[in-house]
């Protein structure tokens, strides 16, 4: 039964604009990046290379939805790296060739990802434990289990049906940025068009008002993180498809890249703001700059320097913004 949220309407609007401009402003920054990186190299600006940006920057972005959700309610989930690996194994263990059908692997994976993020949800919202301590747990339980169910060992001979879904390609474009597309229109209905979406927004606003106004807090805090999981199995299936193998050990360190996606898109780190298309010139912001100085020949350890400074700047930026609407 749909609640009455006219109490933060004014802080709702407030910030949905604010976000819209940000948008604008990260936009710009994303277009004069490539209109320099265009001039200084000229193999950037290629169909080809294009593709290939959208394309590695599915998965992350896959994943900065759904902890987009969460950041949005004023949580945070440390654990999606680990469901990639451990949703990953779990499809590679079905998706062996002349076994299942292609959708038991999918289904499979998919559930367990929704499991893990609905544990997280339950222990979050059961217990006073903050979900960075929470989080950052099932994040090494997730590792484990990846470990224990492939006994350490890549898991691979996975049939070609199953490699489709993340390596194939329709009316030539990669499947990887079809299923893009359609995740980013469905999670911007969530989080714009529906009942549940005002709720994340009014919860990471200000929780206690919503509380007050009748909204189930345990409730939607479940959701967000169950949510948060199926993204992240989803992300773990269409990556174990790409490499053709289920390792124990992939996804590390993409929760941080996506938690950057999000941050650098307006999500804001105190709760109540951010939308999927900032979330998503986040992610591609990132995959733009990589490619960029993969391109100039620049070190692996020079970006990670370099996307270390942008969040930060992202961070103190929105410090700076709720400063002054605070």
């Amino acid at each position: 039964m749909e609640k009455d949220i006219t109490l933060n309407k004014g802080d709702y609007y407030g910030k949905i604009r604010i976000g819209n401009v940000g948008r604008y402003v990260l936009l710009i920054v994303l277009v004069a990046i490539c209109i320099a990186l265009s001039i200084t190299t000229p193999r950037f600006f290629t169909i080809q290379n294009l593709m290939i940006i959208v394309t590695q920057v599915s998965i992350n972005a896959l994943l900065a939805f759904g902890v987009t959700f969460v950041i949005i309610t004023g949580g945070i989930d440390l654990s999606i790296g680990s469901i990639v690996a451990v949703t990953g194994v779990v499809a590679a263990s079905f998706a062996h060739a002349d076994t299942y059908p292609v959708i038991v692997p999918i289904v499979i994976g998919l559930l367990a990802g929704l499991l893990f993020g609905a544990f997280n949800g339950f222990v979050v919202t059961r217990t006073k434990v903050p979900p960075f301590i929470v989080t950052l747990g099932t994040m090494t339980i997730g590792r484990g289990l990846a470990l224990i169910l492939s006994k350490g060992r890549p898991i691979s001979n996975l049939s070609d049906s199953f490699n489709f879904i993340g390596g194939g390609k329709v009316l030539g474009v990669p499947t990887l940025i079809i299923i893009l597309v359609v995740f980013f229109a469905i999670c911007t209905v969530i989080l714009r068009k529906t009942v549940i979406g005002r709720y994340m927004y009014a919860v990471g606003g200000n929780e206690q008002a919503a509380k007050a106004s009748g909204i189930e807090l345990k409730q939607v805090k479940m959701i967000v993180y169950t949510l948060c999981g199926g993204l992240a199995a989803l992300a773990g299936i269409l990556l174990t498809s790409r490499i053709t193998t289920g390792q124990p050990n992939a996804g590390a360190g993409f929760e941080l890249d996506a938690i950057a996606a999000a941050i650098i898109g307006g999500t804001s780190t105190s709760g109540g703001a951010g939308t999927m298309t900032g979330t998503l010139l986040g992610a591609l912001l990132i995959g733009v700059i990589s490619n960029g100085l993969d391109l100039m020949n620049v070190t692996s350890y020079y970006q990670q320097v370099v996307m270390g400074a942008i969040i930060i700047g992202a961070v103190v930026l929105d410090s700076l913004k709720h400063g002054k609407n605070g």
